[in-house]
C-alpha cells in the first residue's frame, strides 16, 4: 500500500534500503543532510551533494536534472546520525525557473528495494523560495520513519543549511552550486517580443507524464506546458487532431482492467491539468504582450497620439485575439479529444469508479478482492465544467475522510441554510459510507457509528436497517466513550503486533477485519478524553486498519482552539456541495469538486446495502 503523505505527516518505514524517487519536471539540485538527535547539520562531511554525491549509506545524483533517484542505506549510516533530510535547490544561472512558485509542485516518493512506492508527497504551497526541505528519514525509538516536510527557504541553499545548524552555511552553500557549473545549461539569449518563437531553440518543458500512462497512446495536451515566452499555440510538437488515436477504455499500464481503468483515469486528470494550465499560460502570454506594446505605444511621444499611435494599438489588439484565439483553438481541441476519451471511459467503470447512476450497480454483488481505489466524487475545472474526472482514492485509506457540513464559499453553498447543508452532509456521508462497504468483501470492513445526540437516526437508516453496521448507532457521552475506548485498545494492540512481528499472537476470536467510525455531530458528546482518542485514531489509526469519517463544522469545535488543528489538517476534506477547495498538486489550480449524488427516487443505494449486509449475514454464519 502507498500512503499519500500530506505536510507533517509521517509513515512507518518497511526497510532500511530504500530509493528516493525526485520528478520536478525542470532542473532541481538533490542532495541530503545528515542530523544528530537534535537534527544539527556537524559539517562539511554530513552533507550529500553532487560535488560529495557518495557519503556512508548515501548516494545522491551528480548534476542538476527534473527527475533524480537517491539511494539510502539507513543501515549504514554511522551511528550518530538519527536524521536523513532530502534537500531540492534551484540551480543557479540555468533556464529555469528562479523560484519554486513559478513550476509545478515537485513529487517525491520513497520506494522499497523492490521498487514498490511505500509513500508519496506532492511539495505544495511554495512561493518565493529557491531551496526546500522536501521530506525527512527519523529514527524514533529504534526504528525508522519517513515525514514529508516541505519547508521552503526564500534565501535559497545557504538560509537552509543554516537552519539546520551547519557551520560556515554560506560557504557550504556555495559550494554545492559551484560544483554544478559544468552541468547546467547557460540561459539561452532572449528571443525579441516582436519575433516568432523559434522552434528549434531550447527551452524548458514540464512533463506531467503519469507512470501508468501509456506512451504509446497519447492524450489531450499530450504536450508540455511551456515557458511564459512561448504560448502553447505555437509549439511544433502539439500532436494534431489527425494523429490521435481513438480512445479506448482501459488503454493504459496495467496488469488488470482495474489496475488500467485507474491508471487511465489518473493520466486523464493530468492531462487536463497540463491543457488547462497551457491555455492560462498562453493567455497570461498574450495579456502580457498587449500591456508591453501599449506601454511602449504611451513611452513615445511620437506615437502617443495620432495616426501612428492608433496603428500601433489596433496592431497590439490584433495579435492579441490571434494569440487568444490560437490558445483557445488549442485547448478545444485538447478538450474535446478528453472528453471523447471520458464518453468511452465512464461507461466502462467497474463499480468501485462507477457514478451511482451508472447501470452496473444493478448487477452489484459483493467483491471477492478489494479494488485499488473507490470513487468519492468527480472534479471538473471552470474551462469545461461539463467534463468531469473521476476523484479516485487509494484503498485502503491512508487518512481520514471529512465532510465539511459548515458554511461553504460557493454559490451553490450559499443558497442552503444551515440546516440543509448538515443535512445534505450527513447523506453525503452514509454514501461514502456505502461505497467503502461495497468495494470490500463481505466482512472485511465494520462499520462503527457515533451519533451521540440521535439527530442523524433518518440519513443513517439505510445502513442501520439492512444490517451492515457493527452494531447500533451509539448515542449520549457513555456511548462515545465506549466505541473509542474499544477502537484505541485495537489500535495499542495492532501497534503492538506488528512491532513485535507477532500478529499470530493475537488473542482468539480477534476480528481481523477493517474497522471504519463514522462520527456525526462532533464534538456533542465528547469530553477532553474523548478528543484526545480521537485525535490518536485520526493519526494511528490508518496504519493498522482503523480509520475515520468526520461529518463536522469545524466551527462547532472552535473551543477547542488550536488544539484540533493536527486533526483537520490530518483529514482529506470533501463537501457535500460543489466547492473549489482542492488543489491541482501539479500546477496549482483549483479544482471543483462534486460529491456523489444518489439520482433522485433511485433505490441504488438501499439496494447495494442489502446486497452487502445479506453477504455480511452469511459470512458470520
Amino acid at each position: 500500500m502507498t500512503a499519500e503523505l500530506v505536510r507533517g505527516q509521517n509513515h512507518p518505514l518497511p526497510d532500511t534500503r530504500l530509493e528516493l524517487r525526485v520528478s520536478a519536471g525542470h532542473p532541481v539540485v538533490a542532495g541530503a543532510t545528515l542530523g544528530d538527535e537534535r537534527g544539527r547539520v556537524g559539517g562539511a562531511e554530513w552533507i550529500v551533494h553532487p560535488g560529495a554525491p557518495v557519503r556512508p549509506g548515501v548516494e545522491v545524483p551528480g548534476e542538476a536534472a527534473a527527475e533524480h533517484r537517491v539511494a539510502v542505506d539507513l543501515a549504514a549510516l554511522p551511528d550518530a546520525v538519527h536524521r536523513l533530510s532530502l534537500l531540492l535547490a534551484l540551480p543557479p544561472g540555468g533556464s529555469g525557473p528562479a523560484r519554486f512558485g513559478t513550476a509545478a509542485a515537485p513529487f517525491v516518493t520513497v520506494a522499497d528495494p523492490a521498487g514498490a512506492a511505500v509513500a508519496t508527497y506532492t511539495i505544495t504551497g511554495l512561493d518565493r523560495e529557491s531551496a526546500v526541505v522536501a521530506l525527512e528519514l527519523y529514527r524514533r525509538q529504534g526504528t525508522w520513519k519517513v515525514r514529508a516536510v516541505g519547508q521552503g527557504y526564500e534565501g535559497g541553499l545557504a538560509e537552509l543549511l543554516a537552519d539546520q545548524g551547519a557551520p560556515a552555511a554560506a560557504d557550504l552553500a556555495a559550494a554545492v552550486l559551484d560544483a554544478l557549473a559544468p552541468a547546467v545549461a547557460p540561459v539561452p539569449p532572449p528571443v525579441p517580443e516582436t519575433a516568432p518563437a523559434d522552434p528549434s531553440s531550447s527551452t524548458t518543458t514540464i512533463s506531467y507524464a503519469h507512470p501508468g500512462r501509456r506512451p504509446a497512446a497519447p492524450a489531450a495536451g499530450a504536450g508540455a506546458v511551456p515557458p511564459p515566452s512561448e504560448p502553447p499555440s505555437e509549439r511544433p510538437d502539439a500532436p494534431s487532431a489527425e494523429s490521435r488515436p481513438a480512445p479506448v477504455a482501459g488503454d493504459a499500464s496495467g496488469w488488470t482492467m482495474d489496475e488500467r481503468l485507474y491508471n487511465q483515469v489518473w493520466g486523464m486528470f493530468e492531462d487536463l491539468a497540463r491543457t488547462v494550465a497551457a491555455y492560462r499560460s498562453a493567455r497570461d502570454f498574450a495579456d502580457h504582450r498587449l500591456d508591453r506594446a501599449v506601454d511602449q505605444v504611451l513611452a513615445d511621444p511620437s506615437t502617443r497620439v495620432g495616426a501612428a499611435g492608433d496603428a500601433a494599438r489596433a496592431a497590439a489588439r490584433a495579435t492579441h485575439e490571434e494569440l487568444m484565439g490560437r490558445a483557445q483553438e488549442v485547448l478545444d481541441r485538447d478538450l474535446a479529444q478528453l472528453t471523447a476519451e471520458s464518453e468511452v471511459v465512464e461507461p466502462a467503470l467497474p463499480v468501485a469508479y462507477a457514478r451511482w447512476d451508472n447501470p452496473v450497480w444493478h448487477a452489484y454483488r459483493t467483491p471477492e478482492e478489494p479494488p485499488m481505489a473507490v470513487r468519492l466524487g468527480d472534479l471538473h475545472v471552470p474551462e469545461r465544467s461539463a467534463l468531469r474526472i473521476p476523484f479516485l482514492v487509494r484503498l485502503p485509506l491512508e487518512r481520514g475522510l471529512w465532510v465539511d457540513s459548515g458554511p461553504g464559499r460557493t454559490s451553490a453553498a450559499g443558497l442552503l441554510d444551515e440546516a440543509e447543508l448538515r443535512r445534505l452532509a450527513l447523506d453525503s456521508a452514509v454514501a461514502h459510507t456505502a461505497r467503502l462497504l461495497a468495494a470490500h468483501p463481505a466482512g472485511s470492513l465494520a462499520v462503527h457509528v457515533l451519533d451521540p445526540a440521535g439527530g442523524g437516526a433518518a440519513a443513517f437508516a439505510p445502513l442501520v436497517e439492512t444490517g451492515v453496521l457493527a452494531g447500533p448507532p451509539a448515542r449520549g457521552a457513555a456511548g462515545v466513550t465506549d466505541v473509542l475506548a474499544r477502537l484505541t485498545e485495537r489500535v495499542d494492540l495492532l501497534q503492538m503486533a506488528v512491532r513485535g512481528d507477532a500478529s499470530e499472537d493475537l488473542p482468539p476470536g480477534f476480528d481481523p477485519a477493517r474497522q471504519l467510525l463514522v462520527v456525526h455531530d462532533f464534538p456533542h458528546g465528547f469530553d477532553d478524553r474523548a478528543v484526545t482518542r480521537l485525535r490518536y485514531l485520526a493519526d494511528e489509526g490508518p496504519s493498522v486498519g482503523v480509520h475515520l469519517l468526520m461529518v463536522a463544522d469545524r466551527a462547532d469545535a472552535a473551543a477547542y482552539g488550536p488544539v484540533l488543528d493536527p486533526l483537520w489538517r490530518s483529514l482529506l476534506r470533501l463537501t457535500p456541495v460543489p466547492d473549489d477547495h482542492l488543489a491541482d498538486p501539479w500546477v496549482g489550480h483549483a479544482w471543483t469538486y462534486e460529491p456523489p449524488t444518489v439520482p433522485p427516487g433511485s433505490a441504488v443505494l438501499w439496494q447495494v446495502l442489502g446486497q452487502v449486509g445479506e453477504a455480511r449475514r452469511r459470512n458470520s454464519g
